[in-house]
């Protein structure tokens, strides 16, 4: 499985200053809203939750803000109404792109990412554009810790993994969506450290561009990851 998820990279690919560290609480503190709302404010019963939860404690988030956004969720206090959408777009190079987004105002939402389409050359387009090309399945992040690939696939195989990917400082398992609490459980218990998990979409189909497409393409996912309402970008690159 090919293509990315662009939250997955920002720490490795730009250093977080107080000010950035701030917007992404902000960011992730709507998951974790959503996922109290849908299933309660329990992260021991609620598999939704504790992804969300456990993806801002890697960002070092406050336990505070953790424990606000729960509460917000189980209607404890009061906050905006939150919604989660993805939109489809295309890139230069024949990119094709899925933008998750979780806003309290969708008409804000939309206007905000066509702008940046308009103005970087890509475009929003119609549901079904681009989403027939990506699989929705579960994706757990390890972190290698000294093992080597073999070691690690071995241990994706018998936890029952769909897929699996290597990648510079990470190995990325993939699971059938109904699989992932399982799957990660079982990774865990054979002493290895969760990074990350969640659901995520695999593409079916690549692109390659060269590096001046390349580079078009880096401008629109900064300028994207610069709306507070973006939450993950995939696509087929």
């Amino acid at each position: 499985m090919s293509g990315h998820s662009h939250w997955a990279g920002i720490k490795q690919r730009k250093g977080i200053n107080d000010a950035k560290r701030a917007k992404i609480f902000t960011r992730l503190a709507k998951p974790i809203t959503i996922a109290a709302r849908e299933g309660g404010g329990n992260p021991d019963t609620n598999f939704k939750l504790r992804m969300a939860i456990d993806k801002a404690r890697e960002f070092n988030m406050p336990k505070e803000n953790i424990e606000r956004a729960i509460k917000r969720g189980t209607g404890e206090l009061k906050g905006a109404e939150l919604s989660e959408m993805v939109y489809e777009a295309s890139a230069p190079g024949g990119i094709m792109m899925l933008v998750k987004v979780t806003t309290d105002n969708k008409n804000r939402a939309v206007s905000e990412i066509k702008t940046v389409f308009n103005k970087l050359g890509g475009k929003l387009g119609e549901a079904g554009s681009a989403m027939w090309n990506f699989e929705q399945v579960g994706s757990i992040v390890i972190e290698p810790g000294g093992k080597n690939t073999e070691a690690l696939e071995m241990a994706a195989i018998e936890a029952g993994a769909k897929d699996m990917r290597t990648e510079e400082d990470a190995f990325i398992v993939f699971t059938e969506i109904q699989d992932l609490q399982k799957i990660q459980e079982s990774l865990e218990k054979s002493g290895l450290k969760i990074l990350e998990s969640g659901l995520a979409h695999t593409p079916k189909n690549v692109v390659r561009v060269d590096e001046s497409t390349r580079l078009s393409y880096e401008k629109i996912l900064e300028a994207l990851d610069e709306l507070d309402d973006v939450e993950e970008i995939y696509d087929n690159l």
